[in-house]
């Protein structure tokens, strides 16, 4: 299994911690408030906040909060 996006709002993690990256968000929360993620579902959440931490952008398990 590849997990690498938001399914609902078609953004990749890749493209999330590029984001990330220029506008200095490290949280999900801050993330948010420069780009339309996650608000649907939810089920990227756990996947979001583990890329913040480490930086990985394909996940091969699923992550529960």
């Amino acid at each position: 299994m590849r997990i690498d996006r938001c399914v609902c709002y078609e953004k990749t993690f890749v493209q999330l911690q590029r984001v990330a990256e220029r506008t200095r968000a490290r949280s999900l929360a801050e993330l948010q408030q420069h780009v339309v993620f996650g608000k649907r579902c939810q089920m990227c959440h756990p996947y979001v906040r583990a890329m913040l931490r480490s930086g990985q952008t394909v996940f091969d398990q699923l992550l529960e909060e």
